[in-house]
């Protein structure tokens, strides 16, 4: 049996007022082309499939329409979508009754009967396209706080996290509800949340704490689970030797994304053997970072802009994005103005320009290749490079006098 394993699809997206829209038709058609060659069996959508919470109707139009291109493709396929933290995830649920024609499966919020969680609704059979189930998704959607068992209550003067207690409590109760159901089959469990260890794409990926806490361990997922399908986190990667794995976002959907390889990811399932391999999906729109380094001086930003070989004949909203980040060699201001003048009539849409100090940028790179521990600097220091980090310059004294009124007053 094949599976393939996706996330973070972000429908409704706009990275500096330009819709993504022609990117995730055309995304959406490469991925049932995969779909359709790789032979696939079974679906995984995991979380944040759209990227607000009031999508709009082309949209909801988009998604379905591929859900029912996916199974004209492979009459056989059974899809399990969840929810993520940006998806509403009742909108999500709602054509629910529809869907099962397709044989698909969409759980945006925990199920439960009376007061007690229905884990059996959260288990679908996979099945092989001679029809035989091959193993059993474990579909859990973005949890909050009130999903985790007995975390109201946490003794908060026991030993580690509570969240942490709480979260390797829920998923083990639904291991040992699926194994119950799943006997020996493989169990593929479905989340969306981040993993401790794991890498963060700076500025894409909203934190979404449970508690006070961000990450937790892969520890949390039994070892009964034989993959465990991710999203959130749009870089893809792999955690606890491939077992905990995020299949990564469909396509770059900031700066900080340009170096990813995008993807998706297909399992290759064998009795109990599971075995996943990367497959690239080609982007849809070109993403230039000038210069992939440092600072440009601004007066060389036409020859950077000549140099990447331009399609006037593309649609605007195919068109590449570039981000520029310049040295403010005068005024901010007057580079900025003068860098959207040279971009501007030009085939490209701008994702973002900056415009910063040289030796803040120099000064930024160098602490951040300096890691130290929290007993070797004190919280003023911390403020400053945070400050300096943020806004490359250097706080003044007033900022510094606030930053210690709000230490003083915290004591």
């Amino acid at each position: 049996m094949r599976i393939l394993h996706t996330a973070d699809i972000h429908l409704g997206l706009s990275l500096n007022g330009w819709s993504r829209d022609a990117e995730h038709r055309i995304w959406f058609d490469r991925l049932a082309d995969v779909i359709e060659a790789e032979e696939v069996d079974v679906l995984m959508i995991a979380g944040d499939v759209f990227d607000g919470l009031n999508p709009s109707g082309e949209c909801q139009k988009l998604l379905y329409d591929s859900m029912v291109e996916f199974r004209r493709r492979r009459p056989t396929l059974t899809t399990v979508m969840t929810a993520g933290n940006h998806d509403p995830a009742h909108r999500l649920e709602a054509p629910g009754a529809l869907l099962a024609g397709i044989d698909a499966h969409v759980l945006g919020t925990i199920k439960r009967k009376a007061d007690a969680i229905d884990m059996r609704r959260h288990m679908i059979p996979l099945r092989a396209s001679c029809g035989t189930v091959k193993a059993w998704a474990v579909a859990i959607p973005f949890l909050r706080p009130a999903d985790l068992p007995g975390l109201a209550v946490a003794d908060k003067d026991g030993e580690g996290s509570p969240i942490i207690r709480a979260a390797a409590e829920f998923h083990e109760r639904f291991a040992e509800a699926a194994r119950a159901e799943a006997g020996d089959l493989p169990l593929i469990a479905m989340g969306h949340l981040h993993c401790a260890g794991a890498q963060e794409s700076e500025g894409a990926e909203r934190r979404i704490p449970i508690g006070g806490e961000h990450a937790v361990p892969v520890s949390v997922f039994p070892k009964c689970f034989s993959y465990v399908a991710l999203g959130h986190l749009h870089g893809p990667q792999n955690l606890d030797n491939g077992r905990v794995r995020y299949s990564g976002s469909c396509f770059p959907l900031s700066v900080s994304e340009i170096g990813h390889r995008h993807g998706v990811t297909i399992l290759e399932v064998d009795g109990a053997d599971i075995r996943h391999r990367h497959v690239e999906i080609e982007r849809p729109a070109a993403f230039h970072r000038i210069p992939q380094r440092g600072v440009l001086d601004p007066s060389l930003l036409a020859d950077a802009v000549a140099g990447l070989d331009l399609d006037p004949d593309l649609p605007r909203d195919l068109q590449p994005f570039i981000h520029v980040t310049l040295e403010a060699t005068g005024p901010a201001g007057v580079v900025l103005s003068e860098a959207e003048a040279c971009l501007a009539g030009l085939p490209v849409r701008v994702g973002g320009i900056r415009v910063i100090r040289a030796d803040m940028a120099a000064q930024a790179q160098e602490d951040a290749g300096m890691p130290r521990t929290l007993a070797e600097i004190n919280p003023e220091e911390l403020f400053l490079a945070a400050f300096r980090k943020t806004n490359m310059s250097d706080a003044e004294d007033r900022h510094v006098l606030a930053f210690r009124e709000a230490m003083n007053g915290s004591d």
